[in-house]
């Protein structure tokens, strides 16, 4: 029986949960001892290390992971968790009523993405460069699923290699639904320099660019811009952007959508 998606997310929040218990009492661990605590895979629980650190719930060690130095932030870590997970699942619930039948679309890495992956019902034709977008359309029968190969990036959980803006030169998406690391003052910005390329040639050859992200990454920095706020239609997020950047997103002609409600 295919696992639904939120279902998937709610297991790992309970693994997540289980490995900061014991980093409580153990202050550090490795990827041995996790998979060992857990029974999972070696690439399962590096998924959850990263998912760690990304969160600020932990810190990288070699071969592991170990308490932050504020541990506060373990104690808020299940409630930032549970409040992020709705948020993007709002999110990819907004940006799928976007979606038409028959359409060629690009799926961009991105855990929100990944959420609207799971919610597509319609036949349609989508080209990704993510491993877990496949991973998720891949029990899709309505979906006709290209996945961009290359040399595998495992931090990032995505492929490219030099050849792939070939191939994306001749492919005209009807839609492309992207993320992002950071939303800066100039555009959008991702951490990884080829993922960055790949947004931009995406952005040019798409009838509408829609970036999902949650309001956390308006204040947040990272190095490679992908993207020019010209290049965007829709801007789909949880909450309001800071008010400096408001006047830029309305000159840039992007259409905001704020899942959270506010007027």
């Amino acid at each position: 029986m295919k696992m639904r998606r939120e279902e998937f997310s709610i297991y790992q929040e309970e693994r997540l949960l289980k490995i900061l218990d014991q980093l409580k009492t153990r202050t550090q661990l490795s990827n041995a001892d996790i998979c060992e605590l857990l029974d999972i895979s070696r690439d399962t629980a590096r998924r959850d290390i990263i998912k760690l650190v990304e969160e600020g719930a932990a810190i990288r060690t070699h071969g592991g992971i170990a308490l932050p130095f504020f541990k506060e932030e373990i104690k808020a870590y299940k409630e930032r968790a549970a409040a992020a997970s709705a948020q993007k699942l709002e999110i990819a619930r907004t940006a799928n009523a976007y979606i038409g039948k028959g359409e060629v679309i690009f799926m961009d890495v991105s855990t929100t993405v990944r959420e609207l992956c799971a919610q597509i019902g319609e036949k349609i034709t989508v080209y990704t460069h993510s491993l877990d977008n496949s991973e998720v359309l891949a029990g899709n029968t309505d979906v006709e699923l290209h996945l961009l190969g290359g040399k595998f990036n495992y931090d990032n959980r995505f492929f490219y290699n030099e050849s792939q803006a070939e191939q994306l030169s001749e492919i005209y998406f009807d839609k492309a639904f992207l993320g992002a690391a950071a939303i800066m003052e100039d555009g959008i910005y991702f951490a990884n320099r080829e993922d960055a390329l790949v947004k931009k040639l995406v952005a040019g050859r798409a009838g509408k660019v829609f970036v999902l992200t949650d309001s956390q990454k308006f204040n947040l920095t990272a190095s490679f811009r992908g993207m020019e706020f010209s290049d965007i239609d829709l801007l789909i997020t949880d909450e309001s952007p800071p008010e400096h950047l408001l006047p830029v997103l309305r000159e840039s002609g992007i259409e905001l959508i704020r899942t959270a409600g506010e007027e």
